[in-house]
C-alpha cells in the first residue's frame, strides 16, 4: 500500500506524509550497509522527500551517490545552523557541494529557538538574508525553519510573523502534547500554518522521553519506542492528525517499522488507546519545565 501524499504547503510538491530523515546517517558508526539498507527502504516505500542537515555529520556525503541517480525523484531539504549571513552563505554552498546537486528544494534555519540566536539570524546580516539570497540565485527554492524544545511553537509563530517561511518543523507526540502549554502553542501554530498554507513537519513521533540510564539500546539521543506494535500505534496516532508530515526516526533499525506503519496505518487509535501505549511504554514528555531544550 503506498504512503499517502499531501501538498507540502504552498510549494506545489505533493510529498509523502512520511519524510525520510537522513539524521539516521549522522553517526560515526554509519556504514555503507546502513545507508544502502535505509535508502532501499526509501525506494521500496516510495518516499519522495528527504530531509538532511549540514550538522548531521557526514549525512549529506552519504546521500550524494544515491542522489546522482534519484535527484529528480525527491524533494530535497537541508538545513543550516549558522546564525550570521556570511557563515550561512558558505554553509549552504558547502551543502550543495557535499550533496552533489546544483540546488536544494528547501533550506531550513536549523533549531532556531533560543531568543538571542533568533534575533541574530532574523536580523540585519543574519542567516535569513543568506537563505533569501540563495533563493534569489536559484540555489534553493523554498525556506523553512526548524526547532525543538518547550518554546519552539511560540518561536515559530514569531518567525512566521517576521517572514513568509514555507515550512516549519517541531516535535509532536502523545506525551509531549499532554503538556498544556506546549499543546496550546502547537495548536495556535497549526492554525496559523493552515491560514498561511505553510507545511508542518513533525519529529520525535517515537520518543519515550530522555534516557533514564546509560544503557542506550538505540541510536537517538532520546529513548525511542522499539516495540513494533507500539511503533505502529504511535505512527498511526501522529498521522491521524490531518495535514501534518512525520519525519522518520534517526535509527535505521527502526525505519522499516515506521514505514510499514505509515503505509498501512489502519483505523486511527483513540486517545485512550494511545494513552495505554504511553503507559505501557513509560512514555513521558521530552521537553518540560525541567528540561526545556
Amino acid at each position: 500500500m503506498p504512503i499517502e501524499k499531501l501538498p507540502f504547503g504552498r510549494t506545489g510538491h505533493a510529498s509523502t506524509r512520511t519524510i525520510f530523515g537522513a539524521a539516521a546517517f549522522m553517526y560515526d558508526w554509519t556504514t555503507q550497509a546502513h545507508v544502502d539498507r535505509a535508502l532501499g527502504l526509501v525506494e521500496r516505500y516510495g518516499l519522495n522527500h528527504i530531509d538532511t542537515a549540514a550538522s548531521y555529520g557526514e549525512a549529506e556525503v552519504w546521500l550524494e551517490p544515491w542522489l546522482r541517480e534519484h535527484r529528480a525523484e525527491v524533494f530535497l531539504a537541508t538545513k543550516t545552523e549558522q546564525r550570521e549571513r556570511g557563515p550561512a552563505h558558505d554553509e549552504i554552498r558547502r551543502s550543495l557541494e557535499r550533496l552533489g546537486v546544483d540546488h536544494v528544494d528547501l533550506i531550513q534555519l536549523h533549531n532556531l529557538v533560543a531568543k538571542d540566536e533568533w534575533e541574530t539570524a532574523m536580523g540585519a546580516g543574519g542567516a535569513l538574508e543568506a537563505a533569501v539570497a540563495a533563493r534569489d540565485e536559484g540555489l534553493v527554492r523554498f525556506i523553512g525553519v526548524t526547532g525543538h524544545g518547550i518554546d519552539v511553537a511560540e518561536r515559530h509563530l514569531e518567525s512566521l510573523a517576521e517572514f513568509h517561511f514555507d515550512s516549519v518543523l517541531l516535535p509532536y507526540n502523545y506525551p509531549q502534547q499532554q503538556d498544556e502549554r506546549y499543546n496550546a502553542t502547537f495548536e495556535e501554530l497549526l492554525a496559523e500554518c493552515a491560514r498561511r498554507d505553510v507545511a508542518v513537519q513533525t519529529i520525535k513521533s517515537l520518543s519515550k522521553g530522555r534516557w533514564q540510564s546509560d544503557d542506550h539500546h538505540a541510536a537517538p539521543w532520546y529513548e525511542p519506542i522499539t516495540d513494533p506494535g507500539a511503533i505502529r500505534t504511535a505512527v498511526a496516532w501522529t498521522l491521524a492528525r490531518p495535514g501534518i508530515f512525520l519525519n522518520t526516526v534517526s535509527d535505521v533499525n527502526l525505519l522499516e517499522h515506521v514505514l510499514a506503519a505509515a503505509a498501512d496505518p489502519g483505523v486511527p487509535p483513540s486517545d485512550e488507546q494511545m494513552a495505554q501505549v504511553a503507559a505501557d511504554e513509560r512514555m513521558r514528555p521530552l521537553f518540560d519545565a525541567a528540561n526545556p531544550i
